[in-house]
């Protein structure tokens, strides 16, 4: 994990869009980015299977100072927010529905 964002927080005001109740999936995503599909199903898939979380999708090249500011440098990326929106883990690449969970009982 990325140490230079581990324990940062993100709100809803920053991301533009609603923090889970319990945590939240926060992918940076491109246009034409073929493994970003594929981690949008699976995100959403566990986003629906555990209460309290949601799922938020990024654009990075719409949203590149947010991106700066937390070291993106490719998509898929994936940030696990806490309830209080803190950085808990962070991922590059297409997740496995396994290990976004694992995470997932890190963050709640």
């Amino acid at each position: 994990m990325d140490g230079r964002t581990h324990g940062r927080a993100l709100d809803a005001a920053r991301l533009g869009a609603e923090l889970g109740e319990r945590a939240t999936l926060v992918q940076f995503s491109t246009a034409f980015c073929q493994p970003c599909r594929a981690t949008r199903r699976v995100l959403a898939e566990v986003a629906r299977m555990v209460d309290g979380v949601a799922h938020v999708e990024v654009d990075a090249e719409a949203r590149l100072a947010l991106v700066r500011e937390l070291g993106i440098t490719r998509t898929p990326t994936v940030l696990v927010l806490d309830a209080g929106g803190r950085i808990v883990r962070r991922a590059v690449g297409q997740p496995r529905t396994v290990d976004v969970v694992a995470a997932l009982g890190e963050a709640m």
